[in-house]
């Protein structure tokens, strides 16, 4: 198989012709990438449904507007939970660890993707806070399931996503190749952005590239 290059903590961001109504305008965070397959979550879905009604003890600790977001197509009934960590904590010896790494909370993930779901929650370092795992800088993982005082103090935002979106072996590389996706590098911003229905065209607009104009590419081509 050809070697590839990892991708993760990159957005990806949907091209005007994709045509998966799950990925339309769609901004997906990378936490997972190589051989084996992709996940990463939507980061512009937000529902009507409020994080309190579903885990209650980190409603708190979530950004506004304190929703549940749609990660993505698969394992909808399984939450993740995403938060920045200013700093990162890199090298800190004195910061305690987990035996395990970060996991959704609800049904084991299935499905599309679900290999690199299993590697995404278990991998973890030991320089990292009790109850978060790094994917990329100051981005990471948190686990659901342990007590959300272990991070209050530290968190710097808090996204929960209801399900994933998941790639097999090949199938991002596919889709890039098709030109689905432009592939960007993300920031610590875009995980808790106050305006998530707009990021879209936020993340195109701050490229300095060819890029910058799709943002102001129409919902509705035929009005054009």
């Amino acid at each position: 198989m050809t070697e590839v290059s990892s991708l993760t903590g990159r957005l990806l961001v949907a091209t005007p012709a994709l045509a998966d109504p799950n990925f339309d305008r769609a901004v997906v965070l990378l936490l997972d990438h190589d051989e084996e397959g992709s996940l990463g979550v939507v980061l512009n879905r937000p529902t009507p449904v409020g994080v309190a009604d579903i885990l209650a003890p980190w409603a708190a600790l979530a950004d506004e507007p304190g929703v549940v977001f749609q990660g993505g197509p698969v394992s909808l009934d399984s939450a993740l939970g995403v938060a920045v960590i200013p700093g990162g904590l890199s090298g800190s010896g004195d910061v305690p660890s987990l035996e395990s790494g970060a996991r959704p909370a609800g049904t084991e993930a299935e499905g599309a993707g679900a290999p690199a779901a299993d590697r995404a929650e278990s991998t973890r370092t030991g320089d990292e806070p009790l109850g978060w795992r790094r994917v990329h800088g100051a981005i990471g993982l948190v686990d659901l399931e342990a007590p959300p005082e272990l991070l209050a103090a530290i968190l710097g935002s808090l996204r929960i996503f209801a399900g994933y979106a998941g790639w097999g072996p090949g199938q991002l590389e596919d889709e890039l190749a098709e030109g689905a996706w432009y592939v960007v590098e993300s920031e610590p911003g875009d995980v808790s952005s106050p305006d998530p229905e707009q990021l879209w065209r936020a993340v195109l607009r701050r490229q300095r590239n060819e890029l910058a104009m799709v943002a102001t590419y129409p919902d509705d081509p035929s009005l054009n």
